[in-house]
């Protein structure tokens, strides 16, 4: 795991102002990665990082002499239309373009880099935004204890968990090429739904669509076939994390989950967030995971110190609902829940080093979601399934509309934030996606 350094400093400040603001997503202490071009324009598709309200060109950085040796060579790897080739690097191309781009953006650059640099930002307000990596194969995981735990009290009341949750982190194998950016337009899935107390199933639109609170683990380097990422060399392999929201549709997924799992109910759409915060960047919030005593303990391969003592992330993390008449009459969004991905009972390690195990390799720009991150409170819940009791008890929002589940029209916004006293807030910027009406 990354250990800390000076580009956690909080007391460090960039000559970019907006990048110093109170609350500012995106100070030098983050330096988010994402995929861009100027919005109208002809321009390829380049790799940037964040930084206040810019975004540093790193195609155009390339043609400067600014960079050198292991640096200069990450650079050349982010001229490309997605990351992939810089994923494949490694940590220690990460680590040197991260802290190159953090001495060239700090305060104590010297006039010529600045002005050098000044060529290379693009507001953000003036780009658009695409995949940040070819995305070969998307994996979802199930991993709140909290969100088992609520979802299976509403079927199975007695037994709301099965068995293997404490002893597996839960996943299947999601779609890849529905993978969508922050601003994605949703259409409502077609599928068979049991009708209660039907014996035939129907065909139709979804009526139960609901979205999933969870964060997006990009795969940084892969692992041979066959050859297992061992837990504590798993950070070695995972690059960085962004916002994911695994839109569901329940109805359809009600009846098709039974024996393999869901199907339509899942691959129609997973809407990601522009930016990928690196885990160097995350050093600071890292937290102990706990498994209490009277809970089952993991499997000696899903056992590490490290894991123990700094596995879980205290990741801040808001959803929030704006409906068409939100938008009609001016108002607001409106906050649904808050919670953190800390509640999660398995770590980013365990679920990576648990997918290879039994010989898959994982390669470079893979996306793993991390689950539904629900915390232990009514109001930390991941999904609108949780709050209204599958629709039976809809929310009453507080312009007077209800939901049970979502309606056409309907966006969902999450946003996520890192904030620790000693240390400066990172945020992940915002993720939207919205219920198409056709």
């Amino acid at each position: 795991m990354t250990e800390l350094n000076y580009t956690h400093d909080a007391a460090a400040q960039s000559w970019i102002e907006t990048g110093n603001s109170a609350g500012c997503d995106f100070p030098i202490q983050n330096l988010p990665f994402t995929v861009f071009r100027r919005v109208g324009g002809s321009e390829k598709s380049r790799c940037g990082v964040a930084i206040g309200d810019q975004i540093l060109d790193l195609a155009a950085l390339s043609l400067l002499s600014t960079l050198e040796g292991l640096s200069a060579d990450a650079v050349r790897a982010c001229c490309n239309p997605q990351l992939n080739d810089f994923f494949a690097m490694g940590p220690a191309a990460w680590r040197a373009l991260r802290h190159t781009l953090f001495d060239l953006l700090h305060r104590d650059a010297d006039d010529a880099t600045r002005q050098q640099l000044q060529t290379c930002l693009v507001p953000q307000a003036q780009a658009e935004h695409s995949l940040p990596a070819r995305i070969g194969d998307y994996t979802d995981f199930y991993t709140s204890i909290h969100h088992a735990t609520n979802i299976g009290r509403l079927f199975r009341p007695k037994d709301p968990l099965t068995a293997n949750f404490h002893w597996i982190p839960l996943a299947y194998h999601g779609r890849a090429s529905s993978v969508g950016i922050s601003g994605q337009q949703v259409r409502r899935p077609l599928g068979q739904v049991l009708p209660a107390g039907a014996s035939v199933p129907t065909y139709g639109r979804c009526s139960q669509l609901d979205y999933e609170l969870e964060l997006g683990i990009f795969i940084g380097t892969g692992n041979a076939q066959g050859e297992a990422i061992p837990l504590g060399e798993v950070e070695d392999h995972v690059f960085g994390i962004c916002l994911l929201n695994d839109w569901s549709a329940r109805d359809i997924q009600a009846w098709e989950s039974a024996p393999l799992g869901p199907f339509l109910a899942k691959n129609f759409a997973t809407t990601i967030s522009h930016w990928v915060v690196t885990m160097e960047a995350l050093a600071p919030y890292r937290q102990p995971w706990l498994r209490g005593n009277d809970a089952p303990q993991p499997l000696p391969y899903l056992e590490h110190p490290r894991n123990r003592s700094q596995g879980a992330i205290d990741i801040q993390l808001e959803v929030w609902l704006e409906t068409e008449r939100h938008r009609r009459d001016g108002a607001l969004a409106q906050r649904l829940s808050r919670t953190s991905f800390r509640h999660q009972y398995w770590t980013v390690a365990q679920m990576v080093a648990h997918h290879t195990i039994g010989g898959c390799n994982l390669q470079s720009g893979d996306l793993l979601g991390s689950g539904t991150i629900s915390g232990p409170g009514p109001e930390e819940a991941g999904a609108l399934m949780e709050m209204s009791q599958a629709g039976r008890r809809p929310l009453t929002l507080d312009n007077g509309e209800q939901r049970g589940f979502l309606d056409d029209g309907d966006a969902i916004v999450f946003k996520g934030w890192c904030k620790k006293p000693g240390f400066a807030r990172i945020g992940f910027g915002e993720l939207r996606g919205q219920i198409s009406e056709t």
